[in-house]
């Protein structure tokens, strides 16, 4: 079980080697990761926001944990063969580190030889240190530590390979983390480490242990509050981690390769642009939808097969295409909508607008306090509106940016209410649109699409099970 109180680990004397770990799966019990994990626990506390030791009193110190650090990553590295070049990398990028005094550190050296993509074995481990930020988490580049496992079923492999390659997909659960991960952070991403230069990133990591166990605690919790009776298969997801983890390894899948898919008018990633938060609502949501659609037209697609005719394989991704529709609709319409502060809030709003979508359809229900669901009018429903993003898409490619804004906005606007205090729900008229771009996005309330009435209910119910989930992995979930 992960932990990360500082108290429970002794640093070891500097001087000390720790024992050669040879087994993964051992690593987390030894003494070298033990101490690993409480001297980069200390060091944090000497940094300061971009990753540096400004007091030069803390010099000495931060030396020594840095020793220890060292020490312990060579100590752990025997495990890790195929991490072996990041490894020494590594304690030469710390080593650099102590000799130019602890200034903003650099650690692209390392970072270009970790190369996680490479290895996507089902139960293959990886010892990961960098000064970094955690999304969701710390802000600052602070030296973090994790230890991760990956998730990689055949029939996983098997669609990878197929019509939906994705290179730099990496899926893992957690097996331990220093305070950076004790948070909300579901991803590993090498756009977070501190580096001289931005290098071309060959992987991008998600922990599908954290998303499937957040799902399971808030969706039970969602599912008692409002009496929806579950179909068989989507309670199997709430009673089941490891099957949550494997569907929500194929959701992702689909889903991280769809930003760079499709009619883009835009930076598929939106980097280094400033657009309207409800713009980055659409592209999350957008790429769930293709998920979902394409889970859809896969579970179709083997339905007609006959499933006695199907390789195990494929009656795994059968069962899994099933499965990711339930998680996306129900992550979607509880956890998404009602987690996170209300400023600029995109997830949320992203399910808020399903919600609203599903509910104007006429195919959810909230009548005598009680949410019932239209099974099999479901799936075109969702389709439909992910067809309506599609065309926005579509169409947007040929209207200049501000066009494009003000098209997204009344898409969203047909279905969820904005605030009456909007400037933008006024009209192109109220909007300053003759000067820069930037205007108009400081024009968007911090919460322009304010919670329903039936979400403010359900957060006063359900509010403390999502706040609870902070810091969850598989290993926590019952």
């Amino acid at each position: 079980m992960p932990t990360t109180t500082t108290t429970q680990y002794v640093v070891p004397a500097i001087g000390d080697e720790p024992e050669v770990v040879e087994d993964a799966s051992l690593a987390e019990s030894s003494a070298a990761w033990l101490g690993l994990k409480a001297a980069a626990t200390e060091l944090q506390a000497l940094q300061v926001k971009d990753g540096s030791v400004p007091d030069t009193a803390d010099h000495a110190r931060a030396a020594e944990l840095v020793a220890v650090l060292s020490a312990s990553i060579a100590a752990l590295s025997p495990a890790f063969p195929h991490d072996a070049e990041y490894h020494a990398a590594l304690r030469s990028d710390f080593s650099r580190w102590v000799s130019d005094g602890f200034g903003v550190p650099d650690f692209l050296d390392s970072l270009v030889v970790f190369h996680p993509e490479a290895h996507r074995e089902n139960g293959i481990r990886h010892l990961v240190v960098f000064p970094m930020t955690t999304q969701n988490g710390s802000a600052s580049r602070l030296v973090e530590a994790v230890l991760i496992e990956v998730i990689w079923p055949e029939f996983v492999a098997e669609l990878e390979a197929g019509d939906y390659s994705n290179a730099l997909f990496v899926p893992i659960r957690f097996v331990d983390f220093t305070p950076g991960y004790d948070t909300n952070s579901a991803v590993l991403f090498p756009e977070t480490v501190a580096t001289r230069s931005v290098p071309t990133f060959t992987w991008g990591a998600i922990f599908a242990d954290r998303e499937a166990a957040r799902f399971r605690t808030v969706v039970r919790a969602a599912a008692d509050t409002t009496r929806l009776e579950l179909p068989e298969d989507a309670a199997r997801l709430l009673t089941d981690q490891g099957l949550a983890e494997r569907t929500f390894v194929m959701w992702d899948l689909i889903h991280d390769r769809t930003h760079m898919r499709g009619d883009l008018p835009f930076d598929p990633f939106m980097i280094k642009q400033r657009m309207p938060f409800f713009l980055y609502s659409l592209e999350e949501l957008r790429c769930d939808l293709t998920a979902f659609r394409e889970s859809v037209r896969i579970q179709r697609r083997l339905e007609a097969l006959g499933e006695s005719t199907l390789s195990d394989a494929d009656a795994h991704l059968l069962e899994h295409a099933r499965l990711v529709q339930y998680a996306i609709l129900f992550d979607r319409i509880f956890r998404f909508a009602l987690t996170g502060s209300r400023v600029r809030n995109y997830d949320g709003l992203g399910g808020q607008l399903l919600f609203a979508w599903l509910h104007q359809h006429h195919v959810l229900h909230w009548t005598d306090t009680k949410l019932t669901i239209d099974w099999p009018e479901v799936a075109d429903s969702v389709l439909a509106l992910g067809q309506r993003i599609d065309d926005l898409y579509w169409r947007s490619i040929d209207r200049p940016k501000v066009a494009h804004w003000l098209a997204a906005y009344e898409l969203v606007t047909e279905t969820v209410t904005p605030h009456p205090a909007s400037v933008w729900a006024r009209g192109p008229e109220a909007l300053p649109l003759d000067g820069p771009p930037r205007a108009l996005t400081d024009a968007i309330l911090d919460d322009e699409f304010p919670l329903s009435m039936f979400y403010e209910a359900l957060s006063k119910k359900i509010g403390d099970v999502i706040l609870s989930t902070e810091g969850i992995t598989g290993s926590l979930q019952s």
